[in-house]
């Protein structure tokens, strides 16, 4: 058995978000979609905050409709969905474009659905890849969701046994904070109360 990879912190220098397929037909059939909203929601206004980039996927959007109101909302004009097939994001070549656009932030974070099929397969895809185009992935597990608890408990264990960063919002946004001296602190502290 091989040595597990020390695990680093995010910073929001070199952090890119990727919103997976949060989309209106798919939400009501989650587990907790009102706390997957709420957290993606958080993760998406510090994003925007700290100019981090984000990548938003949609999965076949003609039948299972588009990005939920309230996040595009957040996202503003900086919304643009990479419109996708494939289960992994991976496998879409926009995707990889939008990522590629900044080569120094590596370090992917990921939220969304469905915890067991596209966040999988998109995290198992990231972590395989070699360099230079290597990234670390952190799965932020409390902005995520399947249909079922029992699925998403299972991909948090696959996850993690690949080597995934498994954390929470809250963490995600101090991470990136560093200090409490940050001049947006209290915007985002704010944001979790």
């Amino acid at each position: 058995m091989s040595a597990a990879k020390p695990q680093t912190l995010a910073d929001a220098n070199k952090s890119q978000l990727v919103v997976v397929d949060v989309q209106s037909r798919l939400l009501p059939v989650m587990y907790k979609p009102d706390d997957l909203i709420q957290n993606c929601n958080i993760l998406i206004q510090a994003a925007q905050l700290l100019n981090i980039p984000t990548i938003v996927t949609e999965q076949y959007p003609k039948g299972i409709g588009n990005t939920d109101p309230e996040l595009v909302k957040s996202l503003g004009s900086s919304y643009r969905a990479v419109e996708k097939t494939c289960f992994s994001c991976s496998g879409s070549n926009e995707f990889h474009d939008q990522l590629n656009q900044h080569p120094d932030r590596n370090q992917i974070i990921l939220c969304g659905i469905e915890a067991h099929v596209c966040v999988l397969q998109t995290t198992m895809d990231l972590l395989g890849q070699d360099a230079p185009t290597s990234h670390e992935v952190f799965v932020v597990e409390d902005a995520i969701s399947s249909r079922k608890k029992k699925n998403k408990k299972n991909a948090l264990r696959r996850l993690r046994q690949a080597g995934a960063t498994i954390t929470c919002t809250e963490s995600m946004l101090f991470e990136w904070l560093k200090d409490s001296k940050h001049e947006h602190f209290k915007k985002i502290s704010a944001l979790i109360k």
